[in-house]
């Protein structure tokens, strides 16, 4: 699997130790799946979590599905054992929670190799202080808002527009994107049922630059993935835009025009980017 191309519109929570829970995800339209092995499972249940978790995987049958297990925090008594038994299980991606500073990553690093790449919770505020530090690391190609975790550290309210976390989002997706090819994935939004509420804060995590969003209940999963996918008008004035370049640059003529406004390269980037992540989506959707 291309993780540099996949799509992360969603990406569904499931607990590593329900073996219907798992199954189930196999017929679901998220776009990846985080094997939960901390906070969805009690401490009691943690050992054989891991081994329902590595045989399900093993087993395979989650089609094109990003496959992202969240172990528990090495610092725990469970987290190194949860790499030694899952790291050939046929996972695509490793998310490290409870992260402060990049040697923590190294510390996973050490024990994956070098070829495993790591997805980072982004979940307190010293993680977030050294976010870019931490995308910079060379085996990191994720990073996942804990926006719970920050909002209980931070003491703030919890409110609609999520103002007392708008600086901690804005930093996130800055590492990022200045890292160059990490993507960044915004928070859970906690009341499943609550359809229109997950509408308005997907678009503003869109807005934001979030690549997609977390996810608690599978209902969530329809709304998700439109609201992180470029809509029809989008991809128009996409290909649009980059017809009018080139035709522009071809012609030699000084500067390229669509609906009264100028196109430059940095625009038809955007464009670029804008078609990849729809035949992305496409393709996902095809399986």
């Amino acid at each position: 699997m291309d993780l540099t191309t996949h799509p992360y519109r969603s990406v569904l929570y499931i607990p590593g130790s329900k073996e219907r829970a798992l199954e189930k995800a196999q017929t679901l339209s998220t776009d990846a799946i985080i094997f939960d092995l901390e906070d969805a499972v009690a401490p009691d249940a943690k050992a054989e979590a891991r081994e329902t978790l590595a045989k399900a995987l093993k087993a395979g049958g989650f089609g094109k599905r990003a496959k992202v297990v969240r172990i528990n925090a090495l610092t725990t008594e469970w987290g190194n054992e949860d790499v030694r038994v899952l790291k050939d299980a046929g996972a695509d991606v490793f998310l490290l929670p409870k992260v402060n500073t990049p040697t923590d990553v190294d510390a996973l690093a050490d024990l994956l190799g070098p070829q495993m790449p790591i997805w980072v919770m982004m979940e307190t505020p010293v993680s977030v202080f050294n976010a870019r530090e931490i995308a910079a690391h060379a085996q990191v190609t994720g990073l996942v808002a804990g926006t719970n975790d920050l909002t209980k550290d931070l003491g703030c309210r919890t409110r609609a527009d999520r103002l007392p976390l708008m600086t901690s989002l804005q930093m996130i997706v800055m590492a990022a994107r200045a890292a160059r090819g990490v993507v960044a994935i915004d928070g859970v939004y906690n009341r499943f049922r609550d359809g229109e509420g997950l509408k308005a804060e997907c678009e503003q995590g869109r807005d934001l630059g979030f690549d997609g969003k977390t996810l608690i209940h599978p209902a969530q999963i329809d709304v998700t993935n439109t609201a992180f996918a470029p809509t029809q008008s989008e991809i128009d004035l996409a290909e649009r835009q980059i017809a009018a370049f080139e035709e522009c640059h071809a012609s030699g003529q000084g500067v390229a025009v669509v609906d009264g406004q100028i196109v430059e390269n940095l625009h038809v980037v955007a464009a670029q980017r804008t078609l990849a992540k729809a035949a992305a989506i496409q393709e996902l959707a095809a399986e």
